[in-house]
């Protein structure tokens, strides 16, 4: 059966909510929580620090007494363990909620049993009102906890109306505006390490850090594949990576230059793969990687099935022959053959079109 429209629309502020928690709260998932009584909200929260309080405790104290009696609408299932701060469950209990709405179960086990142990205190329980919304809201969250061995891998790609990330000139240059790359900056906030192949890191000397948007509570880690040890010792990752970590993944073929990259600072490995490196990655803490190019790489990645979302800043122009295809090295498929992705949101940001992908998963 459907939910009711009510629900729906309230368990949407929730999930808006939510997302103020963004580059706050890893690794704990963003969460949500309004409060309504006879059809008007009385308290509103979010989870909007990590170690600070839930999302249902903040909403609880926004309403004060006008809790007892209403529904709590909350994006994730009310946690019900203590750990940096006491369970949610108790909390909505002993504040007298009539009901309690939730997006999606948490799948932590440590966590998990809120719902039962609130409709054990005789409280009405509705749990799966937009869950897949919530579930992609905090994708990365859910991958790790049900037992990944790699981080959440989301590939960034800004292209053209014909699929291009560069004109045939190869020379850097901006192809979105300024809405779509502030939206970039927001993501790597969101992330906790940002990734490049050497190429782009060569051509486009990036800094790799978040600037368009609220500082992180953690600066993402800077991750350079990099097969031959050819990162340029005079460009920004190498110069600022004794003050910002620089990961630099190779095959193990260059000692010599893999030698010359530690004494200044940056961080080598050697990984036989793609996956081995991401698997190193992950025992870094690393949850959620940003890959933001090139075309090799990115090409690499979704062909070894290492993608969970593709995020695409369409821009309105045509660079024609000679463009490098964002995707000029991935194996040639047939139309009808070819894997479909979901498409998680879509949306205009002044003149380009961000549209974002799940690659994997449903």
């Amino acid at each position: 059966m459907a939910p009711a429209a009510d629900d729906v629309r309230f368990m949407r502020r929730a999930l808006e909510l939510a997302e103020r928690g963004a580059g706050r709260v890893s690794p704990n998932p963003m969460v949500g929580a309004v409060l309504v009584r006879d059809g008007v909200v009385v308290g509103e929260g979010w989870h909007a620090e990590y170690g600070h309080a839930h999302a249902e405790v903040s909403a609880l104290r926004d309403a004060g007494e006008l809790a007892r009696g209403a529904t709590a609408y909350v994006s994730l299932e009310p946690c019900d363990h203590t750990g940096k701060t006491g369970p949610c469950s108790e909390a909505l209990v002993a504040a007298g909620v009539a009901r309690v709405v939730f997006a999606a179960h948490d799948p932590n086990p440590t966590a998990a049993g809120g719902a039962a142990r609130v409709a054990a205190a005789g409280i009405e329980v509705v749990g799966g009102v937009l869950e897949r919304e919530a579930q992609d809201q905090n994708a990365p969250f859910f991958f790790a906890v049900r037992g990944a061995d790699r981080p959440f891998v989301t590939l960034k790609l800004a292209v053209s109306i014909d699929g291009a990330i560069a004109d045939a000139s190869r020379q850097p240059g901006w192809l979105t505006g300024e809405e779509a790359r502030a939206a970039v900056h927001r993501l790597r906030a969101d992330s906790d390490a940002i990734a490049v192949g050497i190429g782009t890191a060569i051509a486009d000397d990036p800094a790799l850090t978040v600037r368009q948007a609220p500082m992180p509570r953690r600066p993402p880690l800077r991750v350079v594949f990099d097969r031959t040890a050819r990162l340029p010792l005079h460009g920004q990752l190498a110069r600022t990576a004794p003050a910002l970590p620089v990961l630099d993944f190779t095959d193990g073929s260059s000692p010599s230059a893999e030698a010359t990259l530690r004494a200044a600072g940056v961080e080598v490995y050697a990984a036989g793969s793609l996956a081995e490196a991401l698997r190193l990655l992950g025992t870094r803490g690393v949850r959620h990687l940003l890959v933001e190019g090139g075309a090799t790489l990115a090409s690499s990645l979704l062909a070894a099935g290492l993608v969970d979302r593709l995020v695409t800043f369409q821009a309105p122009v045509i660079l024609g022959a000679g463009a490098l295809s964002a995707f000029a090295a991935f194996p040639s498929q047939r139309a009808e053959q070819a894997p479909r992705f979901r498409v998680v949101e879509r949306k205009a940001l002044g003149a380009d079109l961000m549209t974002v992908y799940a690659v994997s998963g449903d």
